[in-house]
C-alpha cells in the first residue's frame, strides 16, 4: 500500500532543527524525497544521512534565505536530485523578542527579512518548478502571533500577519496552475530553541507548567502535531483544500 507522500518530491525550510526537523523526517517517513535545509550545514547532513540509513531518499542544502541566490539554488537542488518540486514548507524563522519601545529599524529589517522575504523569495522560484510537475503544495507555518499581540513579539507577529495575507493571496493567484497555498496557525511548541528564547527572559520549568495550566486543553503541541498537519495538506486527499487557515492549537487562537 502505497504511503500518503509516496514519490512526492519535497523542500522543508529550516529543518535541521525543532518543528522543521520534524516535518522532514515524517515526509520521508510517509514516502517523499525530500531536501532538508538551514544553515547548520553538519547537522542538516546528519539528519539526511540519518533518513537515508532509513531507508528514505534526502539530501542536504545550505541556504540563508536573506539571499535571492539561495532561494533559487534550493528550489534547482529539489529538480536536479529528484527531477521536480511537488511541496514547498515554508518554516524556516526567527522569533526574537524585543519590546515595541525597543525594537530598531535594523531588528525589524532582519525579521522582514527572513520570516516573510525568504519565503516571497522560495515560492517565487518555487512556482515553475511546480507548475512544470502540473500542480503543488506551498505550506506556510504560521503562528498564533499573527492574529494575538504577545508582548515582546510585536515585530514577529506583524511577519506572521504578513505571511497569513501572502497565503491567501498566493491561493487565488495559483489555483489556475493547480498549486494549492494553505496556512498552519501553531499553537505552543516548546521545542529546544523556543525553550532558549523563554530561558534567555528568566522562564524556567516551572513557569512551562503554569503556562500549561492555563492553554485550553492543558497541553501544549508537539512536532508531530505540526507535521501531521503538513503531510494532510501536502498529500492528495487535500487536492481541493487552498486557502485555508489549519489551527493546530489545541484551542487556542479559535477565531470566529
Amino acid at each position: 500500500m502505497d504511503k500518503p507522500l509516496q514519490n512526492k518530491i519535497a523542500i522543508v525550510t529550516g529543518s535541521t532543527a525543532g518543528i522543521g526537523e520534524g516535518i522532514v523526517r515524517r515526509f520521508a517517513a510517509e514516502g517523499a524525497k525530500v531536501v532538508v535545509s538551514g544553515l547548520e550545514k553538519k547537522t542538516g547532513e546528519r539528519i539526511a544521512a540519518s533518513i537515508r540509513l532509513a531507508g528514505g531518499e534526502a539530501v542536504f542544502q545550505f541556504a540563508d534565505l536573506r539571499k535571492p541566490e539561495h532561494c533559487k539554488a534550493l528550489i534547482r537542488r529539489a529538480v536536479d536530485e529528484f527531477g521536480g518540486l511537488d511541496v514547498l514548507v515554508n518554516n524556516a524563522g526567527i522569533y526574537p523578542h524585543s519590546k515595541f519601545e525597543e525594537t530598531t529599524a535594523d531588528f525589524w529589517d532582519t525579521i522582514f527579512e527572513i520570516n516573510a522575504r525568504g519565503v516571497f523569495l522560495c515560492v517565487q522560484a518555487a512556482a515553475p518548478a511546480m507548475r512544470a510537475r502540473g500542480g503543488g503544495s506551498i505550506i506556510n507555518i504560521g503562528s498564533c502571533c499573527a492574529f494575538q499581540h504577545y508582548e515582546g513579539l510585536f515585530a514577529y507577529g506583524a511577519t506572521k500577519g504578513t505571511l497569513y495575507h501572502m497565503t491567501m493571496a498566493m491561493a487565488r493567484k495559483f489555483a489556475p496552475d493547480h498549486i494549492r497555498a494553505n496556512w498552519i496557525t501553531v499553537g505552543w511548541v516548546p521545542t529546544e530553541n523556543e525553550r532558549k528564547v523563554e530561558a534567555a527572559e528568566g522562564h524556567d520549568e516551572a513557569w512551562y507548567e503554569q503556562a500549561r495550566q492555563r492553554l485550553p486543553g492543558q497541553e501544549f503541541q508537539t512536532v508531530d502535531d505540526v507535521a501531521a498537519g503538513c503531510v494532510f495538506l501536502a498529500g492528495g486527499e487535500a487536492r481541493q483544500v487552498t486557502g485555508s487557515d489549519l489551527r493546530v492549537t489545541g484551542g487556542q487562537c479559535v477565531r470566529f
